[in-house]
């Protein structure tokens, strides 16, 4: 167990990176893991039907299809708890932003998942181009810092 000896840590230059890939993947998350939990017994059952099973790697000339399947599927559910923990994280920490118009651009942007363009238009009336710009980068710091106090990339480490 890392102990942190900060009390309020500040985020790495390459967290703040990672923090920013990863809101703006919070979308597609959000999608895949509602299509996941809509549609999981089917994709069981492709899985063992279909040909993604046949050769999990593409050394495997004959493989245990059913096997592949059991391990395929495992996969697939272990992607959808880390998509869970990512996005249940990233949604916890934007809504830790103390600034509101930090805040609001975080949500519009990346929660909700409408481009840089649809953002800025939506902040026109009371924010400049660049404001929005700099409201956005002051979010993405703060839900960076946000995670490094949670001990998020410590957990993101983790590989299947």
């Amino acid at each position: 167990m890392v102990w942190q000896t900060e009390l309020f840590p500040t985020a790495s230059e390459a967290e703040i990176r990672r923090t920013k890939f990863l809101l703006s993947k919070y979308k597609s998350m959000r999608m895949l893991m509602d299509d996941f939990e809509r549609y999981e017994a089917d994709l069981r059952q492709v899985a063992v039907d279909g040909e993604v099973s046949r050769r999990i790697d593409d050394e495997d000339l004959h493989a245990d299809k059913t096997a592949n399947a059991a391990v395929l599927a495992e996969k697939q559910r272990w992607v959808y708890q880390q998509y869970r923990f990512y996005t249940s994280q990233l949604q916890r920490a934007a809504g830790l932003i103390q600034d509101g118009e930090a805040r609001r651009a975080i949500d519009y942007r990346y929660i909700q998942g409408f481009s840089f363009k649809e953002t800025v238009l939506f902040f026109r009336q009371s924010l400049s181009d660049s404001t929005v710009r700099r409201k956005l980068a002051e979010g993405t710091e703060s839900v960076a810092n946000t995670l490094k106090l949670f001990g998020f990339f410590e957990h993101d480490e983790v590989e299947f």
